[in-house]
């Protein structure tokens, strides 16, 4: 038959006869109202708990919304719709609700931009461990008969005039709807938005392609900015002129450990008990630039930092190991997680996470331990001042099971388990605890390696990316809207060592413990860092500098 579709031959199909006769809008406006219905659970729940549906207009602000929903969807999709693409278009638009409504249904992700780019910067190794059972039988469930129905259907097209008055109806009707369902329950609806902006981020599908979206853009845009922008270009080693022992200093950037369960801190757990039998500064007080690691990582190391965030502005600056290489101070990135996020981008880099070690490895990846490998060797034979730089994989979710051996499975029953929603709550923080254990074993071991290095002047500073949520108030991993991330995301343990022989030089060490006890944050680590490896130059703000009240010597400040 003249415009229509055929998918085999239904003279010789009994299949053929069952199959249902469609026009592309029926099947755009159903798979609009399929996933506004059923694919926004976690939306609609928050809607609820943010008080949409409990005045007298709460029937007309649920439809409201529902019907916005259910128009914008059909905006999105109709328009891409074409014989040729209906059903590919119809297929990604499903799958992507799909998968955003498991993640924001079992662990309150909200896709936005950072999270959108903690998506797109995941290896292979972090994917996997997300392949569950349950999100398996989520795809199943809820994508499979519409899968059925968009391919199996017969699609039926009318004449390319038609068709085109059809698609602009469409749109045309969408625009009305949501025009006015937006007048119908303005007061309540605005309110929402207005005072629970995140909201939008829990909309699937429309909140990872409206992510995806302003990704690009701000990429586009970066790109066009041209070369990073010069950071601290006045930057010198300063009071070196009488230095007989090079500077060493490790920086451990952990991941995903939050403050709440840090021995150091009062943790009701011992799950620092190496690092509480040494002679380190904790601080108990430290927030995160972000909830996520795309975010804090570049932050962290940035001169612009929470206090100035500007995301193209970080990105398209130089960051604190810039600073520092440029001086002459020799400059390292061991990395086993993901990457530098661009903090090193032209600096020397080793990816560990991929090495062989048999004791520490498996096929998804390596312990933490695996940092230290070789590591001693590379600062013996190193000649100056140095900086060497080891992210984690920490307590990185939800497999934090993987994350230490067997000999720090302290705290039990431990979750043994990918899929967190497989196991009670009181296991979940078990398994976290012990991955805990773990970064307290390695700095310890750090701690260890670098007080043994006699013709050196070394120090140690760890700082956590972000914390976790653990089930509070059903919330679990990481990553949410920093303006609503609960404390269990943005504070994050940290600590510091400095050897005898580097407090010598000008550090009053019981000072530095005194002052450890007041708020601290990302913002402080740029500056920190340029006062330890005595670094001069105007973009050093001695006030940020958690050690600087305490210099016995005059540091960082550019001499004019």
């Amino acid at each position: 038959m003249r415009g229509t579709i055929h998918f085999g031959d239904r003279s010789s199909s009994r299949w053929a006869g069952w199959r249902p006769r469609l026009c592309v809008d029926t099947l755009v406006w159903g798979e609009a109202v399929y996933m506004a219905a059923l694919l926004n659970a976690a939306f609609w729940r928050a809607a609820n708990a943010a008080g949409a549906f409990a005045g007298k207009g709460s029937i007309t602000t649920a439809i409201s919304l529902f019907l916005i929903i259910v128009a914008l969807n059909v905006l999105l999709i109709r328009p891409l719709c074409t014989r040729w693409t209906t059903r590919p278009i119809l297929s990604v638009f499903l799958l992507v609700a799909v998968f955003a409504s498991f993640f924001s249904d079992r662990y309150a992700v909200y896709f936005d931009v950072g999270m959108m780019r903690n998506i797109l910067a995941t290896d292979p190794a972090e994917s996997r461990e997300l392949l569950t059972a349950a999100l398996l039988g989520h795809v199943l469930l809820y994508a499979t008969l519409p899968l059925i129905l968009i391919w199996g259907c017969v699609l039926r097209w009318p004449s390319k005039p038609r068709s085109l008055l059809r698609m602009l109806g469409s749109i045309v009707l969408a625009l009305v709807l949501v025009v006015a369902s937006a007048l119908l329950g303005f007061k309540d609806v605005s309110a929402l938005m207005r005072n629970h902006h995140e909201l939008r981020y829990l909309v699937a599908p429309s909140n990872v392609l409206a992510s995806l979206a302003r990704i690009a853009a701000k990429d586009w845009k970066s790109r066009s900015d041209g070369p990073r922008q010069v950071i601290a270009a006045d930057a010198r080693l300063d009071g070196h002129a009488t230095m007989t022992r090079p500077h060493v200093l490790v920086i451990v950037v952990g991941e995903t450990v939050r403050a709440q369960n840090w021995g150091l801190n009062g943790y009701a757990r011992q799950t620092t008990p190496q690092l509480a039998a040494l002679d380190v500064v904790n601080y108990p007080d430290v927030t995160a630039c972000g909830s996520s690691t795309e975010v804090s990582l570049p932050c962290m190391f940035s001169v612009h930092g929470r206090s100035n965030y500007d995301e193209r502005q970080i990105r398209n600056s130089e960051s604190l190991l810039h600073v520092l290489a440029r001086t002459g101070v020799k400059v390292l990135w061991r990395d086993n997680q993901g990457g530098c996020k661009g903090v090193c981008e032209g600096l020397p880099f080793e990816f560990v996470r991929q090495s062989q070690d048999p004791e520490l490895c498996t096929a998804q990846g390596c312990q933490d331990a695996i940092l230290l490998a070789g590591l001693k060797t590379r600062l013996q034979a190193a000649s100056g001042d140095t900086v060497v730089v080891l992210h984690q994989l920490g307590n990185h979710g939800p497999s934090y099971y993987l994350r230490y051996p067997e000999s720090l499975r302290r705290f039990r029953p431990d979750c043994r388990n990918a899929d967190l929603g497989e196991c009670a709550r009181e296991q979940v923080v078990n398994a976290y605890d012990n991955a805990t254990l773990a970064t307290d074993d390695l700095l310890a071991r750090l701690i260890s390696l670098l007080d043994s290095l006699q013709d050196r002047d070394t120090a140690l500073l760890y700082v956590s990316d972000h914390g976790e949520s653990l089930g509070e108030s059903n919330l679990y991993l990481h990553g949410l809207p920093y303006a609503i991330a609960p404390n269990t995301q943005i504070k994050v343990p940290m600590v510091a060592w400095v050897s005898p022989s580097m407090a010598r030089r000008g550090l009053d060490m019981q000072c530095v413990k005194k002052q450890a006890k007041r708020p601290a944050s990302h913002d402080n680590l740029f500056h920190s860092v340029l006062g330890l490896m005595e670094v001069s130059t105007r973009a050093y703000e001695r006030s940020k500098d958690v050690f600087g009240i305490c210099a016995t010597a005059p540091r960082g400040e550019s001499v004019q």
